[in-house]
């Protein structure tokens, strides 16, 4: 695998002034060599010296460049990797080098909605974003044919695989689901992602779920779903709390001996108790002006 390996270069300006002079300097020679050769003073070997000196000369300018903060160029010489520049400013490097510049800025990657099944077969549509940046730039040049097309199908796959990892929602269940537990899927979404990006060098920053629903073939039945669950647990939290009533006001009255009651009437006032406490309305009193008996 090719790692990424700095190497410096020159000062872009002291090359400029030192290429201008030697520029300056092979006009000059070029002038002299063509009044001596008119008059007759030397031969051409001084014209072809000047004129290849000048080109030379020329030539040096193309190895200037700039890099910008947060920026690395790559270079190379014939195909073979030389190294990475990364100094900010005003760079000379071998004008036979290819240049190839590498921005280690933060990307955001917002992927579509996609429709996939999560744990129990149920149609979602799930979306995530993705803050990146490459590490590497070697790796983003050389291991892969396009570092941004690879992040993008990676990323997709990731959330592909992490939606079918785990059910969209729970209910009172202490499992993990997409719904309640977003806090540590997004956390194994961006695990899973630099997992499947680290040979591209790019680091992923953060990962995070932006949208997530039933897909809408099913949106209506999962919410009457939803609807039905929660009166369920409603409901059974209103049985437990009212068989706890119950059973300390029976407790209470045997205790402080207000009243004695046999099994019978026990049970026709727990039967009367539950029905005031569990209705979903409010019960309507009735008084008996007769005898208890």
């Amino acid at each position: 695998m090719i790692t990424e390996k700095l190497k410096p270069q020159y000062n872009g300006w002291t090359a400029l002034a030192f290429i201008t002079l030697m520029v300056l300097l092979s006009v000059v020679g070029l002038i002299y060599s063509i009044t001596w050769l008119k008059y007759g003073e030397s031969g051409p070997l001084p014209l072809i010296f000047s004129i290849l000196s000048l080109s030379f000369f020329l030539v040096l300018y193309g190895g200037l460049f700039t890099v910008e903060p947060n920026e690395a160029v790559v270079l190379l010489l014939f195909g073979k990797y030389q190294g990475t520049e990364k100094t900010t400013g005003f760079r000379w490097a071998n004008p036979l080098y290819t240049k190839r510049k590498i921005s280690l800025r933060m990307r955001n990657f917002d992927s579509d909605k996609l429709k996939v099944n999560d744990k129990n077969g149920n149609p979602i549509e799930i979306s995530a974003v993705v803050v990146w940046r490459v590490d590497d730039s070697a790796q983003a040049v050389f291991q892969v044919d396009d570092f941004l097309e690879y992040v993008t199908v990676q990323s997709e796959s990731a959330i592909r695989h992490i939606a079918t990892s785990y059910p969209y929602d729970t209910g009172e269940s202490d499992e993990m689901s997409l719904r309640a537990s977003i806090q540590e899927v997004c956390h194994d979404l961006k695990v899973e992602i630099q997992e499947r990006v680290d040979s591209a060098g790019v680091v992923v920053e953060e990962a995070r779920i932006n949208h997530l629903a039933y897909a809408q073939e099913i949106a209506s039945a999962m919410l009457q779903r939803q609807q039905a669950e929660a009166i369920i647990a409603a409901r059974q939290k209103i049985v437990e709390g009212a068989v706890g009533m119950v059973q300390m006001a029976l407790e209470k009255l045997k205790q402080d001996s207000v009243l004695e009651l046999d099994e019978e009437r026990k049970a026709n006032m727990v039967s009367n108790l539950m029905v005031v406490l569990c209705a979903d309305k409010a019960a309507t009193p009735v008084l008996n002006a007769g005898s208890l008996y």
